[in-house]
């Protein structure tokens, strides 16, 4: 077990494109996690499950459409919409009867959810792995000082920063956005002046889980669609938001820049430990910054 000898300045940029492409699947579920957590206090344990449905989703919808091109654009809108719906459902029935609980019961609460929609997509997709092809445009890898790079991994590096502008523009552009941050910071105050608080709940919490379905369709075509995909990412999901700081949002970014760049360079210097390397740079943050990097909301 040696380190990797064959480090070059082109193999690293390499990495560092590969690592920044999975940072947007990372920041895009992350997102929505804080985004949750911050203003409703929800800790959304079934926020991965829903990154799963969403990935199943986008397989079944494509299919549908005969796959391709349309039927990949039309997965990439539609899951997330479909997961989007289910959350509301979901909110509307059960959860908002439940924001004045202990956050342990909450806790609870949601985990009950991750068997509930581990159930449905066995009962739904059965346990056999999926898989889905992106566009014919996105296949293949194009060159890059003599190294491949995959022509997908490129689009996720333009759909991250499109993401987190439109997250930008949404919570201080907009009027939903600008509630929100204002309830979370004071939820009594802001139904006292007036506004159904309940309904700016429901609305972030389906935009928060909006943002899971969407990063499950677009993580589809670069990995097998299955069964217990949902129990990776919400740990580091979680471990972003804690190291970026509880319910900051741009806090998401800088934590899935880290975790996605010290995993990408894991696997270039030390492929047989490159799990290791993200939580290594987590525990560094926690020791350093115990509170995360930015100011939590809690």
């Amino acid at each position: 077990m040696e380190f990797a000898s064959n480090i070059t300045i082109a193999a690293i940029f390499q990495q560092v494109l590969v690592g920044l492409s999975r940072t947007t699947i990372l920041f895009i579920v992350a997102s929505g996690l804080s985004l949750v957590l911050g203003v409703l206090r929800i800790p959304n344990v079934a926020h991965g499950s829903l990154y799963m449905i969403g990935a199943f989703l986008a397989y079944t919808i494509a299919t549908l459409f005969g796959g391709g091109t349309a039927g990949f654009w039309l997965a990439l809108i539609i899951a997330p919409l479909g997961v989007a719906l289910i959350s509301f459902i979901a909110e509307r029935g059960l959860f908002c009867h439940l924001y004045e609980r202990e956050h342990l019961m909450l806790l609870l609460f949601t985990f009950s959810f991750t068997l509930v929609f581990g159930d449905l997509v066995k009962l739904v997709w059965g346990s056999d792995y999926r898989s889905l092809s992106a566009p014919v445009f996105m296949q293949g890898s194009f060159s890059i000082f003599d190294l491949p790079f995959p022509r997908y991994n490129l689009f996720l590096l333009v759909i991250g920063p499109l993401v987190a502008l439109g997250l930008w523009f949404l919570t201080n552009k907009t009027k939903i956005g600008k509630i929100a941050r204002a309830a979370a910071v004071d939820r009594e105050m802001v139904g006292a002046v007036g506004i159904n608080v309940s309904r700016v709940f429901a609305a972030v919490f389906v935009i928060g889980c909006f943002l899971a379905g969407l990063g499950g369709a677009l993580v589809a075509p670069t990995q097998n669609i299955t069964q217990g995909m949902d129990h990776a990412i919400i740990i580091e999901a979680f471990l972003i938001v804690i190291i970026g700081g509880l319910g900051n949002m741009w806090g998401a970014l800088l934590g899935a820049l880290i975790f996605g760049l010290t995993d990408s360079m894991g696997i270039l210097l030390w492929p047989q430990f490159a799990i290791v390397f993200p939580y290594i740079a987590v525990i560094i943050v926690l020791l350093f910054r115990p509170k995360g990097l930015l100011k939590s909301t809690w």
